[in-house]
């Protein structure tokens, strides 16, 4: 049996600001759907992800902001870092974990700079959108078995 990740639902407080956050990244506008005044459904979908995410009204209980920790992945940190930073984007500078492992909650152990190895899924980088909800990036340039 496969169970593939298909969506994130992230708690937004303004839904058209979310909404012009996420297309300003260049993230594809796959549904905008109301029902009435109290619910409204955004699918985006990050540039070549199988996985989307949804935002709206009347979608989540969960506070605006809270989602932490969500994860991108991409091939070349210092590339994305340039395309979020040159779309607008609140980012971080590239950095890895002190403890060389997975980065930590929030700033803590954080190093500036790529991983000194260039271990593939050891260098990051974080933004959060206008919610507060923080997203991290992480390079991947060689995947473990069976990924």
């Amino acid at each position: 049996m496969e169970y593939k990740l298909e969506v994130v639902v992230v708690p937004v407080g303004d839904v058209d600001r979310a909404k012009a956050f996420y297309q300003g990244l260049g993230w594809r506008e796959d549904a905008d759907f109301a029902t009435g005044e109290d619910f409204r459904v955004v699918q985006m979908t990050p540039p070549g992800s199988p996985a989307s995410v949804i935002f709206g009204k009347g979608v989540t209980s969960a506070a605006p902001g809270s989602a932490q920790g969500m994860m991108l992945v991409v091939d070349d940190i210092e590339a994305a870092r340039a395309d979020l930073d040159g779309r607008g984007a609140p980012v971080s500078g590239v950095f890895h974990d002190a403890g060389g492992v997975f980065h930590h909650a929030g700033t803590d152990a954080r190093a500036d700079g790529p991983a000194p190895d260039g271990q593939s899924y050891s260098s990051f980088l974080s933004f959060e959108d206008p919610d507060g909800n923080n997203w991290f990036v992480q390079e991947v340039t060689a995947r473990l078995p069976g990924r």
